[in-house]
């Protein structure tokens, strides 16, 4: 049997990036480029259809709609769980019609019991390395044989140095202030994938300046 999370949609993906990018949220915010842009695209480009994010103060409104922008393409839902009922009611003010958007739920509880008890099926979740229980969260998606397969996507790994014990199975991404990008293993992708590695490519344009990320599979481990 084929694993739902083996094939890469490229067209969801440039499809995600080119909504965000639309969108001008980095250019209205004096953000970096291609932060969103690449959150939303790995989201659609990996087919997810329960994305989860994990709120906490350092979360931006352009965070979720560039997630929301994934989700329109697979169809998905992006579920927004928050700890503080004050941060949920003022993002959802914040946000205003695209608060009720049937793609985008807003839940109050603790991330990593939800995960264990109601949202076992999970294809991405973002969270902040700037959370206390970061690490926490990332191992109860390990944990989770209903999420092998899935993507865990942490941010600013850079400004809290995460980067530093980030394990085998994650790759450092230098966008931003630094994404943690992990697969959570996938038994049938593991038989699979043996002899077969790869890496992230980052090639910087010289004459704009632009950054472009390659995923890069190498055969035969070479």
């Amino acid at each position: 049997m084929e694993s739902k999370y083996s094939q890469w949609s490229a067209e969801n993906a440039t499809k995600a990036y080119l909504k965000t990018l639309k969108m001008g949220i980095n250019k209205r915010l004096n953000k970096e480029p291609d932060t969103l842009e690449f959150i939303s695209a790995i989201a659609a480009g990996n087919n997810a259809k329960l994305i989860l994010i994990a709120c906490g103060e350092t979360t931006t409104l352009s965070t979720l709609l560039a997630l929301l922008a994934a989700a329109s393409q697979t169809n998905g839902r992006v579920i927004c769980i928050y700890r503080d009922l004050n941060q949920l009611q003022s993002t959802k003010q914040a946000l205003s019609q695209d608060a009720n958007n049937d793609s985008i739920e807003f839940v109050l509880g603790d991330t990593k019991r939800l995960i264990r008890e109601k949202y076992q099926n999970v294809d991405f979740m973002l969270n902040d390395c700037e959370l206390e229980n970061h690490q926490e969260l990332l191992r109860e998606m390990q944990c989770n044989a209903n999420c092998k397969g899935a993507i865990v996507l942490r941010c600013n790994a850079f400004t809290t140095k995460s980067w530093e014990c980030a394990g085998l199975r994650t790759q450092l991404l230098p966008i931003g202030d630094g994404l943690l990008v992990t697969r959570i293993a996938n038994p049938i992708e593991r038989k699979d994938s043996i002899g077969k590695k790869g890496h992230w490519v980052v090639k910087v344009d010289e004459h704009t300046g632009e950054e472009h990320v390659f995923r890069v599979r190498c055969p035969n481990g070479k």
